[in-house]
């Protein structure tokens, strides 16, 4: 067999044993092995080394564990209870407050981690009982909860765009600038939908009894200066110094850090326990990427010295797509690899598959960066598998049913299309931050 076709069924035994639920990384890792094995013998063994020592000194990645350990910090200094209510206080005599303190609440915890999971599963144990006490609609509750909840993926400081900017070779700080245009029209595009529903359909969300909607402007003074400024000045220390240039992201994450300590302490939240339990997270958050790296960079060498990346890309350019077509083309097969796979392991393993054609069809490298987070956001809303559903549905009650969640997050799926097709024929809503702040060049 000849050393290309050999690098062809490496990749398709990859996606076998991903199908079937055998551990990624060490999948990576054995297939890189033998392949690189029966390609050029003994010489595999000194580039598994090398792999795992250039994934070690990559400087992009420090920051990863960083911002992980923040986010997880700042959740258990419960900081996402406080920002709630005193949102939830000060929206109360709109309709459909409690909503829109979700959604609000959301946009700005996102600024603070990307961690999906837990962003859907606290805020559906805080908002949701609480909706379903007003006689809010089920489903348009949950598919709030559910598609508010994935917007960490996009709004910086994405884990994401880290770990896209390590593989791309793209400037974490211009992916960052480039991600708030796109986060913020997903976020306000939620919020007309929301503010449509409630004012078109009476039923939908009811007003709150007088109680609950009317407060004194004093509280509603001292829950925001205590719960939302404090979170709202970290985030702005963190993403600002990285933005201006006066930190790179790794010295902001531990800024970040830090901040969340303090935050946790100044709440009376930093116990051991919290301490303990938000490192471990980190610790295993941080090794399974670690080890992806490792996997995906052995595997990624093995791959093209056989010359599989020169037989895929041959293939597309056979194919004669115009960059409409490949570009497009690229982000259904991304949206289609949400579904069985985790962001971390399309951005590491499959993305570099698609990087160098982005060259050959003048495609932004940037751009792509940030139109494939806000795809594999939309993946996370995306029936049969969805996970942002299953996340909520795990700390729901129990007669709200699974298919009452996925009929909920159908219109905000449509709505993260819409915005997908806006930032295709709007580019500069990108691409215009980065250019103004760092000048015209995309790396």
């Amino acid at each position: 067999m000849s050393e290309p076709m050999l690098g062809v069924l490496m990749l398709a035994l990859l996606c076998i044993a991903i199908m079937i639920g055998f551990p990624t990384a060490f999948t990576l890792m054995a297939l890189g092995v033998f392949f690189g094995y029966l390609g050029f013998g003994d010489l595999v063994f000194p580039l598994l080394v090398q792999r795992a020592f250039a994934v070690m000194t990559n400087d992009v990645l420090i920051a990863v564990p960083l911002f992980v350990f923040m986010g997880y910090i700042i959740e258990r200094a419960g900081t996402l209870d406080r920002l709630f209510r005193s949102i939830q206080i000060a929206l109360g005599p709109i309709r459909g407050s409690i909503l829109l303190a979700t959604l609000a609440t959301c946009t700005v915890f996102a600024t603070a981690t990307g961690i999906v999971g837990a962003s859907v599963t606290l805020i559906g144990l805080l908002a949701l009982p609480a909706m379903i006490r007003a006689k809010y609609d089920i489903r348009l509750s949950t598919g709030t909860i559910a598609a508010g909840g994935t917007l960490g993926i996009l709004i910086p400081p994405s884990v994401l765009l880290i770990l896209y900017g390590a593989v791309a070779g793209v400037s974490v700080p211009r992916l960052y600038a480039g991600a708030f245009g796109p986060g913020l029209m997903l976020s306000s595009l939620y919020l007309l939908y929301i503010l449509f529903r409630v004012n078109t359909d009476p039923n939908a969300a009811p007003p709150l009894p007088k109680e609950e909607r009317t407060f004194p402007v004093g509280v509603i003074v001292k829950n925001l200066v205590t719960s939302f400024l404090p979170l709202t000045f970290l985030i702005g220390a963190v993403l600002g110094s990285i933005l201006m240039g006066v930190a790179t992201p790794t010295e902001a994450a531990a800024l970040g850090a830090i901040g969340g300590l303090i935050l946790a302490y100044a709440y009376g939240k930093l116990t051991f326990q919290n301490l303990k339990e938000s490192v471990f997270l980190t610790a295993r958050t941080t090794a399974m990427v670690g080890w992806l790296f490792v996997g995906s960079s052995l595997f990624a060498a093995v791959f093209a010295r056989l010359g599989g990346s020169a037989l895929i890309e041959q293939w597309v350019l056979s194919l004669g797509l115009t960059p409409f077509q490949f570009f497009w083309l690229a982000q259904i097969m991304i949206f289609l690899l949400g579904w069985p796979l985790e962001w971390t392991e399309i951005t590491i393993i499959f993305l570099p598959l698609f990087l160098p054609l982005l060259k050959t069809y003048d495609i932004d490298p940037l751009f792509f960066g940030i139109m494939t987070a806000l795809n594999q956001q939309t993946s996370f809303l995306s029936p049969p598998v969805a996970m942002s559903a299953f996340y909520l549905k795990g700390v729901a009650p129990r007669h709200v049913t699974i298919n009452q969640i996925f009929r909920g997050m159908y219109p905000f799926l449509a709505i993260q299309v819409v915005a997908m097709a806006v930032l295709y024929y709007w580019p500069d809503l990108a691409l215009w931050l980065p250019q103004a702040i760092y000048g015209s060049s995309t790396r």
